[in-house]
C-alpha cells in the first residue's frame, strides 16, 4: 500500500463544528443583507416629467342606456345629435344631447339633456334639462364650445301653428353659472 506523499488534511474532514462555522457565516450574511437595503422603488416620475406628462384624456358620457325624461308612448327616444365638452370646468367632460320621440309624421319636439357620468358608473345620467320637449322647440344649429352650449330654436307663436312649420326663430345660450345652466342669451323670438 502506498501512503500519499502529503499527509491529510484536518479540514478535508467534515466535523460539527464545521457545519456550526457555516450556519453562522450565512446568518451573518443575511442580517447584513437585510441591514443595508436600497431606497424602497416608486413609480412616480420626477416633477420635471410629470410636467412634461400630457394630461389624461376623459372618456365622454355616452348616451348608450340613458333614460331621458322624455314621453314617447309606444315609440322609443332618440338621440338626434351629440356633442362633448366640459361645461363645469372640473375636467371631466360633459356630454350634450338633442333627443325626440321617434315620431312617424310631424316634427316631434325636442327635449336637449346636459348628461355626465360619475367614477365607476356604467351609464351616464341626465344633470340638466336645457330644453323642455314640452315647449314644442326643434333644436338646429346645436354645438358645444368654449364651455357654452349654443342652439337655434324654432318654435310656435300659438298651439294653433301645426307641428310642420314652425313660425318663430331664436337663439339660446347656456353656461355653467354658480350651480346651475343659465340661459346667458335672452329670449328673442323673430317671426320666421
Amino acid at each position: 500500500m502506498q501512503h500519499p506523499a502529503v499527509p491529510a488534511l484536518a479540514h478535508t474532514h467534515t466535523r460539527p463544528i464545521h457545519w456550526v462555522a457555516t450556519a453562522a457565516a450565512v446568518a451573518g450574511v443575511v442580517a447584513l443583507t437585510s441591514a443595508l437595503q436600497p431606497g424602497s422603488a416608486t413609480a412616480a416620475q420626477p416633477a420635471a416629467h410629470r410636467a412634461a406628462a400630457p394630461p389624461r384624456r376623459l372618456a365622454r358620457p355616452s348616451t348608450a342606456g340613458v333614460t331621458f325624461p322624455l314621453q314617447c308612448g309606444p315609440v322609443k327616444a332618440v338621440v338626434a345629435r351629440q356633442a362633448s365638452g366640459d361645461l363645469d370646468h372640473d375636467g371631466r367632460p360633459e356630454t350634450v344631447a338633442v333627443v325626440h320621440c321617434d315620431a312617424s309624421m310631424g316634427t316631434p319636439p325636442d327635449g336637449v339633456y346636459v348628461l355626465t357620468r360619475t367614477d365607476g358608473a356604467t351609464t351616464a345620467r341626465v344633470v340638466a334639462t336645457l330644453v323642455d320637449p314640452k315647449d314644442r322647440y326643434t333644436v338646429t344649429d346645436f354645438a358645444v364650445r368654449g364651455g357654452a352650449v349654443t342652439a337655434t330654436l324654432l318654435g310656435y307663436s300659438s298651439p294653433d301653428v301645426p307641428n310642420c312649420c314652425p313660425d318663430l326663430k331664436d337663439s339660446a345660450k347656456w353656461q355653467w353659472k354658480n350651480g346651475a345652466f343659465l340661459r346667458t342669451t335672452p329670449a328673442q323670438a323673430h317671426s320666421v
